[in-house]
């Protein structure tokens, strides 16, 4: 599995065949347009800096399209839709918590979630996710300290931070000082397998933009 930042809270996840787009940028969004075909395309917010499912539609591929609540199963891959709430950009919203099983791992996406507060049937269903990634930069979601106390109660064993570019300066910082991690380096990508993630224990992975 290769996952890569495509800016904000846009994320590529491939293994094999299979592409995902985690809340792709639309064109009509300020944030880099990115295209690129994708097989299915999660869309954690109707706003147009997460709802851009055209952008992921290229070539031959047409992404089936998941916006809300509920479960599904696509070539092999389990996904699971949760209800919670946002404020991202100064309007109360529905956001929806994708947990996603591929490859034996689980990777949970908090969207644009604006609470560390989880009803206890929500955090129930997300368990202890593989990889999370948290929104880190505030507007209407989480902001460093209440993402990093989430991802410690979820007992993540990989952290991906999100949402920090057009953030208040040294957002990021503050989000691995409470991790003492203030000396970790961007990655380009994070090429990953289960085995990988052995011994791993809340490790703040950060991806550089593509």
């Amino acid at each position: 599995m290769i996952i890569t930042n495509q800016g904000g809270h846009f994320f590529k996840v491939q293994f094999g065949d299979t592409t995902i787009a985690l809340n792709p940028v639309s064109k009509e969004s300020k944030l880099k347009n990115v295209r690129f075909g994708a097989d299915i395309a999660l869309v954690s917010l109707n706003h147009k800096d997460m709802n851009g499912v055209d952008s992921v539609a290229h070539g031959d591929k047409e992404p089936f399209v998941i916006a809300g609540p509920g479960e599904y199963e696509i070539k092999g891959v389990f996904i699971k839709g949760l209800l919670s709430e946002s404020e991202y950009d100064g309007q109360k919203r529905i956001n929806t918590i994708y947990t996603i099983v591929l490859e034996g791992m689980n990777l949970c996406f908090m969207g644009a979630v604006n609470s560390k507060d989880l009803p206890p049937e929500v955090k129930e269903a997300i368990g202890e996710p593989d990889v999370l990634f948290v929104p880190i930069g505030g507007n209407g979601t989480l902001g460093p300290l209440d993402a990093y106390n989430l991802a410690v109660k979820l007992e993540a064993k990989l952290v991906i931070p999100m949402g920090y570019a057009e953030a208040e300066k040294g957002t990021l910082q503050k989000f691995l000082k409470e991790g003492g991690t203030e000396e970790c380096k961007p990655v380009d990508k994070l090429t990953l397998k289960k085995k990988d993630l052995e011994g791993k224990d809340g490790e703040i992975v950060i991806l550089a933009e593509a």
